[in-house]
């Protein structure tokens, strides 16, 4: 099962005046990441600027509106992701709950089960199947 792992912003993550994280913190989110590629689970992962850095495009039918950040409610964004292979969510939940506090003041960390094409087996056209796998095969999945 893959799962994506998300570091939730705070407001420190967003306020680009606060310090850079510790060398402490630096070193234990190194260990754990290390911890992760060594057990087989970490696919992916990096950190994300502030979303004042950002944009997002809002879609409506054809019609399509460019956003620039930052953008509101601090507790909505993501500062950072991992991608996973787990045995299942319980699995998923050890490792979480072995990492470091990923900033300085409190935090939270979410996990999200991916869909799989296996997940839309009912309604998969032969076409469709091609085309998602002629994708993931030319990202070398």
């Amino acid at each position: 099962m893959r799962v994506m792992v998300f570091v939730k912003a705070t407001t420190d993550s967003e306020a680009e005046e606060t310090p850079a994280p510790s060398a402490e913190l630096l070193e234990a989110m190194g260990r754990y990441n290390n911890e992760l590629v060594d057990a087989g689970i970490l696919l992916a992962g990096d950190g994300l600027k502030p979303s004042k850095h950002g944009k997002r495009v809002a879609f409506d039918g054809a019609s399509r509106t460019v956003i620039d950040g930052p953008f509101a409610e601090t507790k909505e964004l993501v500062a950072g992701y991992w991608l996973w292979q787990v045995r299942d969510m319980d699995h998923a939940l050890e490792w979480v709950k072995r990492c470091p506090n990923p900033m300085p003041g409190p935090s939270e960390i979410e996990i999200r089960p991916l869909y799989e094409m296996s997940d839309f087996e009912a309604t998969m056209s032969p076409e469709a199947a091609s085309l998602h796998e002629g994708a993931r095969s030319k990202l070398g999945n």
